[in-house]
């Protein structure tokens, strides 16, 4: 049986990341990437073409390509760009890494990235348009908001909920039952104790709320 063509939308560096994790679970035919960087087009990524932006959805959507990734590490850009796919009728798939675990009972809803090395564990919802990457641990029942980022090797405690657009920085921790509220951003290497507002910014160990002036040093 011939494999599904797939767009990635995203050529940086996550849509690499990507690319990869495709190509090693084998179950979609990667068509090309699409880029809103213009002089990306006509070059290749990993020896996949990049055809243009996103202007040509709708003629690629006319020539029977019909599923497409958001390979964008953004968290806003990434749930923009997934309702323009749906919008122009493209199905949203998954790129789970071959050595990825997921265990039982673990719930994923579109445009999810689960790297290489992350582990999620049992009664996981992860939503919309997630990214769990390379080496990331997501305990037992954590719900991970849509358009979340949980960065390489972070580890999320059971029962934390991680409201959408959150991004939980590089080998940050976050113990167990907490809340980190929509849009948050936890620095690389914190260790949060606390519930974490929608839209602040926290770092250290124990991870503290971050005046404005010292935003720059974070994730």
């Amino acid at each position: 049986m011939s494999k599904m063509d797939v767009l990635i939308l995203g050529a940086g560096g996550h849509g690499r990341v990507v690319l990869d994790i495709l190509r090693a679970a084998g179950q979609y035919h990667p068509a090309g990437f699409l880029d809103a960087d213009p002089s990306l087009a006509g070059t290749q990524v990993m020896g996949l073409d990049v055809l243009g932006d996103v202007g040509l959805l709708s003629r690629l959507r006319q020539q029977k390509i019909s599923h497409a990734i958001v390979a964008v590490g953004d968290n806003r850009a990434r749930l923009a760009y997934a309702q323009l796919l749906l919008e122009q009728g493209y199905e949203l798939i998954n790129a789970v890494h071959p050595h990825a675990h997921l265990s039982c009972g673990v719930q994923m809803g579109r445009n999810v990235v689960v790297a290489a090395g992350a582990i999620v564990c049992t009664q996981v919802q992860i939503a919309d348009s997630a990214i769990i990457n390379t080496g990331a641990i997501v305990d037992h029942e954590c719900q991970i908001g849509a358009g979340v980022h949980i960065a390489p090797a972070a580890a999320l405690a059971g029962r934390v909920r991680v409201e959408s657009g959150a991004f939980v920085g590089l080998g940050a921790r976050v113990i167990q039952g907490l809340t980190i509220g929509s849009f948050a951003t936890v620095g690389a290497g914190a260790v949060v104790v606390n519930d974490v507002p929608p839209n602040a910014t926290v770092a250290g160990v124990p991870a503290r709320p971050l005046r404005p002036s010292d935003q720059n040093v974070t994730a």
